[in-house]
Parts: C-alpha cells; sequence; structure tokens
C-alpha cells in the first residue's frame, strides 16, 4: 500500500506544548503517511478545539492525542466517531479536574495574572519528566521554548478550556475504534488508575507501560513510542 492511500494521522497536543512534543513521530510516520497537527491555541474550550480540528482534518484518519490532546480526541469521539479511524491516547486521562487539580489551575492563572508566566513552566517540568530527566538541558530547554512561544494569552485560554471540560468517563463505552493507550509509570500529572478507566472504559482497548517515562513520553521516550505506534498502526 502507497503512503498516499494510507489512513492519514491527526495529533492533537497537550497544554503549553506544540506540534514540536510530536516531532519524532511526525518524522516516523511523514514516509508513510499523511500527517497533521490540530490548532488547540485559538478556542477556550474543548468542544471547540474538537471541532476545530474536525473541520480541518481528513474525512477519515487515525487520531493520536497527548495530555489535554487527549481531553479533545475523546471530545471528537462524541462528535463525529464515525470519521476515526483508531485512536491513540498518551498521558491523558478521561476524568474531570477535581478540587485539587482546580487548586493547581487557579495558581497558574494567578502567576500569569501577577506577570509571573515564565515560572508556569517551571513549575511542570517536575510533573512533565521523569525525575532522571529533569536535568537534561535537550528537554528542559524545549519544554520552556514551546511555553514561550504559546504565551500567556494562549495559556489562559487552555487553562480555560481544561477546567471546564467534562467527565469523559461516562461516554467511553461508545468508543469502539482500536484503542491504544500509553502511560509513562513515572508520570507526574496522570496516574495508573486513570489509566485504568481508559482501559476499562473502551471495549478491546489494550495498555502499554514506558517504564522510567514521565508525562511527556513523545520526547522522553521517542524510540520506545514510535515502536509501539508503528507496530499498532501496522496491525491496523
Amino acid at each position: 500500500m502507497s503512503a498516499s492511500s494510507k489512513t492519514p494521522i491527526v495529533f492533537a497536543c497537550g497544554q503549553l506544548l506544540d506540534e514540536r512534543c510530536w516531532e519524532p513521530q511526525r518524522a516516523a510516520f511523514a514516509s508513510q503517511r499523511s500527517v497533521f497537527v490540530s490548532d488547540h491555541r485559538s478556542d477556550d474550550t474543548i468542544e471547540a478545539m474538537a471541532k476545530r480540528l474536525l473541520a480541518a482534518a481528513p474525512d477519515q484518519f487515525l487520531l493520536m492525542g497527548h495530555a489535554m490532546g487527549g481531553f479533545i480526541a475523546l471530545e471528537v469521539m462524541r462528535q463525529a466517531p464515525e470519521r476515526v479511524s483508531a485512536l491513540a491516547l498518551l498521558a491523558t486521562l478521561a476524568n474531570a479536574d477535581g478540587p485539587a487539580q482546580t487548586e493547581r489551575r487557579m495558581g497558574y492563572i494567578k502567576l500569569v495574572e501577577e506577570g509571573r508566566f515564565e515560572q508556569v513552566a517551571e513549575e511542570r517540568i517536575p510533573m512533565l519528566l521523569a525525575p532522571s530527566r529533569r536535568s537534561d538541558p535537550g528537554l528542559t530547554d524545549q519544554i520552556r521554548a514551546m511555553a514561550q512561544d504559546t504565551g500567556p494569552e494562549i495559556f489562559l485560554r487552555q487553562q480555560r478550556a481544561i477546567m471546564s471540560r467534562i467527565d469523559s468517563r461516562p461516554s467511553l463505552g461508545v468508543i469502539t475504534v482500536p484503542t491504544l493507550i500509553l502511560w509513562g509509570d513515572e508520570d507526574g500529572i496522570t496516574n495508573r488508575a486513570q489509566q485504568q478507566d481508559l482501559l476499562d472504559g473502551i471495549s478491546g482497548s489494550r495498555l502499554e507501560v514506558l517504564h522510567g517515562c514521565g508525562h511527556l513520553s513523545t520526547l522522553e521516550a521517542p524510540g520506545q513510542v514510535n515502536a509501539l505506534l508503528s507496530a499498532w498502526t501496522d496491525a491496523l
């Protein structure tokens, strides 16, 4: 099968991140399939982000969502499940925020309002990376660059979207496409129980655990992630 005849891939990014968080995967798949990165910078609700993704996406596509991109992906599955051939969810979760998460996000908003946006990225680095990678300048510089290019206004839109998202767990059962869940066991934002929610809720889904990897698995462990995604897409 030629690359042009294979189902395209749409990548959805996490908060404060951009297309660079998917660069190893885009490079790996670009010779095989058309690849697209959705716009997650223009809207302040997950529903609107999903609608924008669908408006720009091919008629049929594989959907890969990381972190907030997973929230968008789950909303796409509510809005237009017939458009998605298969789903990959990386370092994400289905439940809405609880009080602790809301309090943390309000703290970020306060930092931005006080003109201390740069501190947001500094506070998130320990949550995004496994302990062994937190002093890796290649990774920390990338995180800072993506945050800087996102900027405070877009960040606040993304925060509002995340804080207002619905609990996706009740709708997981309607997802019938092949679904791969990837999670690093040193993720500082999502936990194993939340991955179990996805696994239990989506019939036939499969969970792969990346040992020694944090939240930013696409950049922390690109070789492992690419191998798992490639094997999965080849089997579809």
